[in-house]
């Protein structure tokens, strides 16, 4: 069991939405584990929610329902200026998004690790092994 982590949007999402990955990320929410993100996880899921409005994956009220049960998880938010540096680092080293270094940059910050069910920043971070980054642990 994981004591406590940095999740990303990835895993929050699937909390509300049933997809590849929920069952496991459902076992994750109800462990005990204390969950952290960037108060970008926020405005990310929004848009995770309101890009399967525009699918018909979900009706207005299904993502109005799901937004609001998230914004009910016990997840400490945390700004993100601290990191924004860091962040612009490791997605240079990455070659990948800041929006998703981010929440490395918090993991590392608070010396835990990073839960994600994004495979290709996983991949990535694999190929890197560099000790400079948080452990990163792939939802499966």
């Amino acid at each position: 069991m994981i004591a406590a982590c940095v999740i990303d949007a990835s895993v929050a999402i699937k909390w509300v939405i049933t997809e590849e990955g929920t069952e496991a990320a459902n076992h994750l929410r109800w462990s005990g584990t204390a969950f952290h993100a960037p108060d970008l996880i926020v405005p990310e899921t929004g848009n995770i929610l309101w890009k399967k409005i525009q699918r018909a994956e979900l009706t207005r009220a299904e993502a109005e329902l799901a937004c609001g049960i998230l914004r009910l998880a016990k997840i400490e938010l945390h700004a993100m200026g601290p990191q924004a540096l860091l962040a612009l680092q490791m997605a240079a080293e990455l070659q990948h998004p800041v929006y998703d270094t981010t929440y490395l940059a918090l993991a590392r910050a608070l010396d835990m690790p990073m839960v994600t069910a994004d495979r290709r920043l996983a991949n990535k971070l694999a190929a890197v092994r560099n000790s400079a980054f948080p452990e990163l642990v792939l939802l499966s």
